[in-house]
């Protein structure tokens, strides 16, 4: 139980090590995020993870003490500590240990005592397959130097029983008032007192299973090996296909995450008879090492059946940990892809196409959103991690699709994918990760029961999902991003901004759906610094009319002005298309309806014709604005840019205040970067108009005082031979449709019942009488620029912004 002088952790080398990892950290592409629960780093002792990278032995160290401050042991190969002095004396200043270090266990469970934690790798080595389960359900992995299968190990557990035993015997010797054995105890431990021995002992010893994925697995070759082998004679092909691996971990961007599951008490209920052999063995040890060297060759009867007994709760309890280990994998698409071709692989099938792999893999990740169980990576839990997965327009399924395809383990035919007899062969373990990724994510995800379950449920019912179904589906993906959108915007970094906000309506999208349909949807949109929220009532107004609608959230609204900040406005276009696409089941005809930066999109949409257009209105739509600084928000913009270069400086003006009509939805705060996209987003607006073909509604306050009222006829005329109507109303107010101020809302009703029912006859005719969409071209700044009448004053860039 003495410590071992040669393994004094060194405190200076200990915190360097983790000061440059933290840099290094920094400069490198591999994020990592660690998932636990609040104090169970704290109150965590020895802490077991999966292995599946060298440089991952770092990372548990370096965490741990960046959030407990605590030093951590580990054990590494005895062959590191011999042969090259410098290398041997740094790992010994780390706290690791050689594997063949006389009385090890015995070693690590002293440091638990004496506040240090341990860090266990229970697979003892590599698992470069991710193959951790065998044919019978159970739990083993490839061993190297055995050339076969094998049971995890048990030191883990090994530790945290015989620790939990010599815990239970310090408070029984303190209880018999034993004080000069306790003080021998102290001694050999070097803790300070009696007291510090009695609380280390009263504290539970807690083993907590972590997880290490990583996503995505690349096996493209990299500057790292390449530059070992340039400088070496040539390295073997195992250390090639490491440095390939993880070289992309390191170099190229990867998400690693670590996830924490629930700690787990090794405490063993004693049975009587054990208890027996308890108090027997009790009256013969005296240190932790002789708890320890009891074995199933002990001397005495008594020692070896309470040796037995400890070995098999050894075993239950790392089978408990390995459980829990593979249970917490942080899923992602690759998982739900690879399970997927094998699945249809093990149904016999070689071919599959690309519409059907697409809307299954799609379905299979809304069944994951059932499995309370499962964790999910962002590429799966957020729907902009899978956005385009319908379409094939995916980046993480195109990234998974261009590695299975290289590697030869399927071929993209122009309308399918077929699966290549490689995908069964068995590889060698030193190139699984090269010659079959799919192989190796289906293994890390086998453990999972619910991964394999959402993907039946896929399988099985892709045949019956209708269009209506999977409209719905797409519209839970919408609130999802919204609360996604609201969390990631939620931090201290963004307070001091957010708690300044006014905005009390629920910002979440809505889809109202009548069950007796006039068969003319609406797709309803907001306006800018808004949210769904302010045309919710006429929304409700629509669907009593019988019409189906839908109130789509523009991107960066309706969650944090910095959400906004980071948004383009192609982002809103899409935000738009997307509600499109979701409306279109539930109608058989199509409407465009927005307010002010929403009337906008709406026209710049229904120029692109979407199908089943019947028409489009736009209220208070902006293209030319009251207050004229916004002729100077491009050149604040480009400052902000450059400010952004300086340390510590965060744009020149990177918000200004917004006084709104209406501070209960819209943002109190104006990001300057989304007044410029605002801009853009009228210049393509302006530039398109010549293509809508649908009939249009046009409806502008006299005296808006936040868009010149000359934007309405400015549209009219740049909108070419299509059926228009135009509605004044004489007010000074801007939100003319939501406060329905002069009939406007009637006056969009009327309009909407007024379109054409057959919208298929009449826009063709439509389409080939008018002028093709105009390319894009220069827009006159003066054209879009604020209006004449107002004075030129410093740039005060935030009026009533709102909508």
């Amino acid at each position: 139980m003495d410590a071992d002088d040669r393994f004094a952790i060194n405190k200076t080398v200990y915190e360097w090590s983790v000061r440059a990892f933290a840099l290094l950290e920094k400069r490198l592409s591999v994020k990592i995020t660690l998932h636990h629960a609040d104090g169970e780093l704290d109150a965590g002792q020895i802490f077991v993870f999966n292995h599946f990278a060298r440089f991952e032995t770092i990372i548990p160290h370096y965490l741990i003490y960046k959030h407990t401050g605590a030093f951590c042991r580990s054990v590494a190969a005895s062959e590191l500590f011999s042969g090259n002095d410098t290398l041997a004396t740094y790992l010994r200043s780390v706290g690791a240990m050689p594997t063949k270090h006389p009385g090890l266990l015995a070693f690590l469970a002293a440091e638990l005592l004496r506040g240090r934690k341990v860090i266990v790798f229970p697979e003892g080595g590599m698992v470069k397959d991710r193959r951790v389960m065998d044919g019978h359900g159970g739990y083993s992995v490839f061993s190297r130097s055995a050339h076969a299968r094998r049971k995890q190990h048990r030191g883990a557990a090994v530790i945290a029983l015989t620790l939990e035993t010599f815990k239970q015997r310090i408070l029984s010797v303190h209880a018999a008032g034993e004080t000069a054995r306790l003080e021998r105890w102290v001694q050999a431990l070097g803790l300070d007192s009696v007291d510090a021995l009695l609380e280390a002992a009263r504290k539970p010893t807690l083993i907590v299973p972590g997880n290490i994925t990583f996503y995505p697995i690349r096996i493209d070759d990299n500057v790292l090996r390449r530059g070992v082998e340039r400088f070496s004679r040539g390295i073997s092909t195992q250390a090639s296909e490491e440095l390939v691996i993880e070289g992309n971990i390191l170099f190229k961007d990867t998400d690693m995450d670590i996830r924490l599951g629930e700690p787990i008490a090794p405490g063993k209920v004693w049975k009587w008879w054990e208890r027996l052999l308890l108090d027997y063995v009790f009256r013969r040890i005296e240190s932790l090492e002789d708890l320890f060297a009891l074995t199933h060759d002990s001397p005495r009867w008594q020692e070896r059946l309470f040796a037995m007994s400890m070995a098999r709760q050894a075993g239950r309890i790392r089978d408990a940990y390995m459980h829990a280990m593979y249970a917490i994998v942080t899923v992602n698409l690759c998982h739900l892809a690879s399970r997927l071709i094998l699945h249809y692989v093990n149904l016999g099938r070689t071919e599959v196409s690309r519409d059907e792999f697409h809307r299954t893999l799609y379905l299979a990740v809304k069944c994951t959103h059932d499995e309370p169980a499962i964790h999910l990576h962002r590429s799966l839990a957020e729907p902009e991690g899978y956005e385009g997965l319908l379409e094939g327009r995916c980046q993480g399924l195109e990234q998974f699709l261009n590695t299975a395809e290289r590697t030869g383990l399927i071929e993209r035919r122009p309308d399918s994918y077929h699966f290549l007899p490689k995908l069964r062969a068995k590889q060698a373990f030193d190139r699984v990760r090269l010659e079959n990724p799919i192989a190796v994510y289906a293994n890390e995800a086998a453990p999972l029961l619910g991964v394999s379950r959402a993907v039946a449920r896929a399988v099985t019912n892709i045949a019956t999902l209708d269009a209506r179904a999977l409209a719905r589906l797409r519209f839970d993906d919408e609130r999802l991003a919204y609360a996604a959108d609201r969390a990631r915007f939620s931090g201290p970094q963004y307070a001091a901004i957010n708690e300044q906000e006014t905005a009390t309506e629920s910002a979440e999208p809505y889809l109202l759906v009548p069950k007796a349909s006039n068969g003319l949807g609406v797709v309803l949109i907001h306006g800018f610094l808004s949210s769904p929220a302010e045309l919710r009532a006429f929304a409700e107004r629509l669907a009593a009319a019988g019409h189906p609608v839908i109130g789509v959230r523009l991107k960066g609204h309706g969650t944090s002005p910095w959400d906004l900040r980071e948004r383009s406005w192609q982002e809103w276009q899409d935000s738009v298309r997307r509600g499109y696409r979701i409306l279109a089941p539930f109608a058989e005809r199509l409407a465009l309806v927005g307010f002010s930066t929403g009337g906008a999109l709406a026209l710049g949409i229904a120029a692109e014709r979407p199908p089943r257009l019947a028409g489009v209105a736009a209220v208070s739509a902006p293209i030319k604005f009251r207050n004229r600084n916004l002729i100077f928000v491009p050149l604040v913009h480009h400052l902000n840019t450059l400010a952004e270069w300086l340390p510590a400086f965060e744009g020149i003006m990177p918000f200004r205040p917004n006084d709104s009509e209406h501070p209960h939805i819209n943002y109190r705060h104006i990001p300057l970067r989304a007044l410029y996209e605002l801009r853009l987003a009228v210049d393509d607006t302006v530039r398109r108009l010549g293509g809508i073909s649908c009939p249009v509604f046009i409806a502008q306050g006299t005296e808006d005082h936040v868009v010149d009222s000359r934007s309405a006829r400015l549209i009219m005329a740049k909108l070419g031979p299509v059926k228009t109507k135009l509605h004044m109303v004489e007010t000074d107010r801007h939100g003319i449709l939501n406060e329905n101020v002069g009939g406007t809302q009637e006056a969009v009703l009327a309009f909407l019942a007024s379109v054409p029912a057959s919208v298929r006859t009449e826009q063709t005719a439509a389409a080939e009488t008018a002028d093709p969409p105009q390319a894009a071209q220069p827009v006159d700044p003066a054209e879009t620029a604020d209006a004449a009448e107002a004075e030129v004053s410093p740039p005060v860039l935030s009026p009533q912004m709102a909508g």
